[in-house]
């Protein structure tokens, strides 16, 4: 059975800082590409960033410079690094794991940017 499960989400101020992680099991987890996805209330899901297989990264333009996804195989799990986080980073932060026609969804974690 493939799960992934998120954490590390919560209640930080703009300019602060969160570490999430996704960390998966029930697959082979170094030949899937694992994605952030962001939902905020009333809004569309966006994606947020990517990691493949061979790790290389996408970002969107909104959190260029800002976010960084990394991965360790050892551990199967991705991780994303949210600095100098904004109110409009509020959301619920899902990943999703896909290879081809697979993919396998985390359940989300809650962000949220507030003073």
């Amino acid at each position: 059975q493939v799960q992934l499960v998120e954490s590390g989400g919560g209640l930080v101020q703009p300019g602060g800082s969160l570490r999430l992680s996704c960390a998966a099991s029930g697959l082979n987890f170094s030949i899937y590409a694992i994605s952030w996805y962001r939902q905020a209330p009333g809004k569309q899901r966006e994606l947020v960033a990517s990691i493949g297989s061979a790790g290389s990264t996408n970002y969107a333009d909104s959190v260029k410079g800002r976010f960084t996804v990394s991965r360790d195989n050892t551990k199967d799990t991705v991780y994303l690094q949210m600095n100098s986080l904004k109110p409009e980073d509020t959301a619920v932060y899902s990943c999703l794991a896909k290879r081809a026609w697979l993919t396998y969804w985390g359940q989300g974690t809650q962000v949220t940017v507030s003073s």
